[in-house]
């Protein structure tokens, strides 16, 4: 498939086109006000974060989980359910999955909840 560029696009569609520059990009940036709406630095690290996989599809739980090792919180409380794949599949996660280097220990706190604790993000 070949790739277009301005000429390409010119043909198409006739005089009318004016392809980007640096001032409109710069005019459309200022006029939806991007840089109050993307904080420069990130917020603050939480120290404790709660998941609660109900209604989470396999794959969104797996989400939930990378989130959180990844955020650099240093302990989560994981909600399962007490019956289903996804208490089956966290125990998985934590001990043979990629983020399992991530996590110090995980215990039961109730039949449908644990408590993790993570390595500190370096």
């Amino acid at each position: 498939m070949k790739q277009l560029n301005d000429f390409d696009i010119a043909n198409m569609i006739g005089d009318e086109f004016v392809p980007d520059t640096d001032t409109t990009k710069q005019s459309v940036r200022r006029s939806l006000h991007l840089s109050t709406r993307i904080p420069k630095t990130p917020g603050p690290v939480p120290d404790h974060v709660t998941i609660d996989f109900h209604d989470c599809t396999e794959e969104e739980a797996w989400q939930k989980l990378v989130w959180a090792a990844e955020s650099g919180a240093r302990t989560a409380t994981v909600i399962t359910g007490a019956s289903g794949i996804l208490k089956i599949k966290f125990q998985q996660w934590a001990t043979q999955s990629i983020i399992s280097p991530r996590i110090i220990s995980f215990t039961p706190i109730n039949n449908g909840s644990f408590s993790v604790k993570f390595h500190k993000k370096k």
